[in-house]
């Protein structure tokens, strides 16, 4: 009788019981705990170990990694169903997981981020990232695209080379006045700066064939609605790129730069993303500065299907 009354308080509480209902599907480190549930290494071993020590959960060396695994009885777990479901983050975590495990299987991401970390650290002559940017810009070819939180508009101009038609959405009039200037200086004809809030954008809904959040949904209030958003706003078989920054602490980018959030952490973004709607989701993190506060940039993309 102590022992089930043991458990039924270690499933009392939230956080301990969002580790079992993960470790029930899939066996997982500390680091991809911290990942999926977006919390620091030191409370999650804290949970880990009272469920170790309460008979739910067991752990096995791997590598530099111990990896936890459910040890809960099926009539536990029962009960543990019946509870998960009065806790909202449950099905966040769930989304969070089922993107991890995708990224589990995509062994040619490892070889990718190997080639990733060298692009740069060796000098060679005319090779650079803004030089590869701006030529994958030009072999780009979407119709209609929107740039949302555009600023003054330097990618919605590059963009403009290809695209038939560039939408360029901010919620500053001035950045708006300035970029439509400087468009028409340029002699870019496709290009419609609009004014508007990236949780709301001026644009009709099914109109894209591509949306770009390069650095902005971090200055969202609510950055699941300007993902959905952008889902409503694309077309069928239509793609979402964001480029954002990586979980970070560094508080004054809230004075500095005017950021709402420090940043997401890449399972938060999936699933984000997977909630608005989107399929063939792809995160990564796509560079790493090497000076304080040694900002991360974050990529992420989902399809809308057909």
């Amino acid at each position: 009788m102590s022992s089930t009354l043991k458990s039924l308080k270690l499933l009392s509480d939230p956080t301990r019981l969002r580790i079992l209902m993960l470790l029930a599907q899939e066996s997982l480190s500390v680091a991809e705990l911290q990942e999926i549930l977006n919390m620091g290494q030191s409370r999650i071993s804290t949970q880990l170990s009272q469920l170790k020590s309460g008979g739910l959960a067991t752990d096995e060396r791997s590598g530099k990694n111990n990896i936890y695994s459910c040890k809960a009885d099926s009539d536990l777990m029962k009960v543990a169903n019946i509870a998960a479901a009065e806790v909202p983050e449950i099905e966040a975590d769930q989304a969070a997981l089922r993107h991890l495990l995708r990224k589990r299987k995509d062994t040619a991401r490892a070889y990718f981020d190997e080639l990733a970390g060298r692009f740069g650290k060796d000098y060679v002559p005319g090779r650079s990232w803004k030089a590869l940017a701006e030529s994958l810009i030009k072999i780009l070819n979407y119709r209609v695209v929107a740039d949302l939180g555009a600023g003054e508009g330097t990618l919605a101009q590059l963009l403009a080379q290809r695209a038939e038609k560039v939408i360029a959405v901010d919620l500053s009039p001035k950045m708006v006045e300035f970029g439509q200037q400087l468009a028409h200086q340029n002699g870019l004809q496709n290009v419609e700066y609009r004014l508007g809030d990236i949780e709301e954008p001026p644009i009709e809904p099914g109109e894209l064939d591509l949306a770009i959040l390069s650095q902005a949904l971090h200055h969202a209030e609510h950055p699941q609605r300007a993902l959905d958003a952008a889902f409503r706003i694309l077309k069928p078989g239509g793609r979402l790129i964001v480029l954002d920054l990586v979980q970070h602490n560094f508080e004054q980018a809230r004075e500095l730069y005017a950021d709402r959030w420090l940043g997401f952490a890449e399972g938060h973004l999936a699933s984000m993303l997977e909630k608005a709607g989107f399929c063939g989701i792809e995160t990564v993190v796509a560079d790493r500065e090497t000076e304080a506060p040694k900002f991360q940039t974050l990529l992420g993309i989902g399809v809308k299907s057909e």
